[in-house]
C-alpha cells in the first residue's frame, strides 16, 4: 500500500483543497495519505520550521508551483528519501518542475500508482563557504547556486578558478550556478543557455558582467569551481535556489561542485520537456 505525502502551497485555499481531494481519492483506492502545509516556499515568509517527511514515504506529490516544489525538495533530501518520486502539480499552470496542469492530476497518479511513469534522477549542486580557511556553511540546490550584489552596491569582483586553475576575475552584478533542471530560471534570465535536464554539466553564467568577453561557460559534472570575492565584495549574498542564503564578506570562497544528493522528479505522461518549453517561452 503506498504512503503518499502531500506537499501542499501554504495559505493557500485551493491548494488545501486539491490536496484534499486527493487524499480522499488515495484512501478510496487502498492508499495512504499524509497532508503537510510548505512553509519555506517564500523568502522570509516566518512560517516556522518544515514539518518532516515520514520515512515510509513512497511518493511526494506537491500542489503549487516552482518555488513550493524548490521547497519541497530540500524536505525530501534532508529526510534521506531521494529514491523517492516527487510529484509536481503548478496550479496556475505550467511549471518547468511542475509540469501537470489541476485537471491532469489524477489522470497522472493512476499511472503513477500502476507503475507507468518515468522520473530520472536530477542532478543537484553543494556548495561550500570558507571564511578565513574555516568552513561556516554549506548549501545544496537543484536550480541555482547565486553570488549577487545588493541593487545599489558596487560591481562585485569574482576570482574564479576550476579545479585549481585560474579562469577569470568576474567584474558583474553576480554570478549564477546552475544545474540543467535551473537553466531555465534565473539562468535563462540572464542569457545562459537552455540545458536539457539528462545533461551531467554545470552552468556559470555571469549577471550583467562589464566585461563584453565574459560568457557563460559549462563544466563537466566532476569539476569544482571555486570562487574568491574581492576586496569591494560588500552588500553581496549566496543564495540557493532563490529561497535561503547566506551574507558574504570580502575573502569569502566559495566552493561549487556537483552534490552526492539528487533528486527523481516524475515527469509528465501527458508532454514531453520540448512541449513544455514551447508552452513557457511561447515559440512558434
Amino acid at each position: 500500500m503506498p504512503h503518499v505525502t502531500i506537499i501542499c502551497k501554504a495559505h493557500t485555499p485551493a491548494a488545501r483543497e486539491q490536496a484534499e481531494g486527493l487524499g480522499a481519492w488515495l484512501t478510496e483506492r487502498g492508499s495512504s495519505a499524509l497532508i503537510l502545509e510548505a512553509r519555506g516556499g517564500e523568502p522570509g515568509a516566518g512560517n516556522g520550521p518544515e514539518s518532516p517527511l515520514p520515512p515510509d514515504t513512497n511518493l511526494v506529490v506537491v500542489l503549487g508551483g516552482d518555488g513550493t516544489m524548490l521547497g519541497a525538495v530540500r524536505q525530501v533530501v534532508a529526510a534521506g528519501l531521494e529514491a523517492v518520486p516527487v510529484l509536481g502539480v503548478n496550479l496556475g499552470g505550467l511549471g518547468f518542475l511542475t509540469a501537470l496542469g489541476p485537471e491532469e492530476l489524477l489522470p497522472a497518479m493512476a499511472k503513477v500508482l500502476e507503475g507507468h511513469y518515468s522520473a530520472p534522477q536530477r542532478l543537484m549542486l553543494d556548495a561550500e563557504v570558507r571564511r578565513g580557511g574555516e568552513l561556516i556553511e554549506r548549501f545544496t540546490a537543484l536550480n541555482d547556486l547565486v553570488i549577487n550584489k545588493a541593487a545599489l552596491a558596487r560591481i562585485v569582483e569574482l576570482n574564479a578558478s576550476v579545479d585549481g586553475h585560474g579562469l577569470t576575475t568576474f567584474k558583474a552584478d553576480g554570478l549564477i550556478i546552475s544545474t540543467p533542471t535551473g537553466s531555465t530560471a534565473y539562468n535563462l534570465s540572464a542569457g545562459g543557455p537552455i540545458c536539457h535536464p539528462a545533461l551531467n554539466c554545470i552552468v556559470v553564467s555571469p549577471i550583467c558582467s562589464f566585461a563584453l568577453t565574459n560568457r557563460p561557460l559549462l563544466l563537466g559534472p566532476q569539476m569544482v569551481l571555486s570562487v574568491t570575492l574581492g576586496g569591494r565584495a560588500g552588500d553581496t549574498t549566496l543564495t540557493c535556489d532563490g529561497q535561503v542564503g547566506l551574507m558574504l564578506e570580502p575573502g569569502d570562497q566559495v566552493s561549487f561542485q556537483r552534490s552526492a544528493h539528487s533528486v527523481r522528479l516524475v515527469e509528465s505522461p501527458f508532454r514531453d520537456y520540448f512541449e513544455i518549453l514551447r508552452t513557457k517561452l511561447r515559440w512558434g
